[in-house]
């Protein structure tokens, strides 16, 4: 059991060295670290094999395993985009991702898959949802033989994108590819704002390969809702049995942003009281 955290809850994530955030989450209890591709910080597409090297020595070294991968830039590169470039860029992007994700020797990779329009806005950036669907799966299907060469799955992560609202849609989805290397990425905090976490992880099952924990007040119902665990709507004892009975065996990943040391030692606090349910 495996109890890990986003780099992203670390302060100054894509400035500071890997060996100061691998200490700073190990000084507050997490055995392992979920680090980012992203456009700067320690892993950017153009990580080489040698330097995925270089940071596992650094992992044993603090005493503390990389649990998972995830990116960020499918924000940026939708792999749903109507403009083709910006697709094949955010193709090439994940592709890149999956294997550094086997050079790290981690089993998921979160992977957004696209996006009707943005987590906050509903601008020009707007993808119809049958062709943002299309979009995903054509985009998807491209990456499947990397992610077996790398022998890394692709979870796709539910997320405040406007496609794939319901777990009946997220497994026909990931069932459509008919490939174990396509899976879910479970955040059990994003879906609250319309549906039940424990709904999703019986729907989804043992296609659950990488899980998020966060955790969300309904009744206020925008990014605001987002708060501390055990302070939301998320019934953790009910998901927590859900995925035992479901056979996971993953990490088990706290993600919040910029947390300052009182904030991760609260994080870390909680999350001992979620896997003991």
């Amino acid at each position: 059991m495996l109890k890990s955290i986003s780099v992203w809850a670390l302060k100054d994530n894509e400035t500071r060295p890997a060996q100061s955030l691998f200490a700073e989450a190990k000084g507050h209890g997490f055995d392992g670290i979920e680090p980012a591709v992203g456009a700067a910080g320690i892993l950017t597409p153009e990580t080489s094999e040698s330097e995925c090297a270089g940071l596992l020595r650094v992992a044993q070294q603090e005493g503390i395993a990389i649990s998972s991968l995830a990116s960020g830039l499918g924000w940026d590169y939708p792999l749903s985009d109507q403009d083709l470039e910006v697709r094949n860029r955010g193709i090439e992007i994940q592709k890149s991702a999956l294997r550094i994700a086997g050079w790290l020797g981690v089993e998921c990779l979160l992977v957004i898959p696209g996006q009707v329009s943005g987590f906050d806005s509903t601008g020009p950036d707007h993808v119809p949802y049958d062709v943002t669907c299309e979009n995903m799966r054509a985009s998807i299907s491209e990456l499947i033989p990397t992610a077996e060469e790398a022998g890394v799955k692709i979870g796709i992560e539910n997320v405040w994108n406007k496609v794939l609202l319901s777990p009946l849609e997220m497994r026909d989805f990931i069932d459509s590819f008919a490939s174990p290397w396509v899976a879910s990425y479970l955040d059990v905090g994003n879906m609250i704002v319309t549906g039940y976490a424990e709904d999703w992880v019986k729907v989804l099952g043992a296609r659950v390969a990488g899980v998020h924990f966060k955790d969300f007040k309904r009744e206020v119902g925008t990014l605001d809702g987002f708060c501390d665990l055990l302070e939301g709507d998320v019934n953790y004892p009910a998901v927590m049995a859900g995925l035992r009975e479901a056979g996971y065996d993953g990490p088990w990943v706290a993600e919040f942003f910029a947390l300052d040391s009182e904030g991760l030692e609260k994080v870390s606090g909680a999350v001992d009281e979620i896997l003991a349910m």
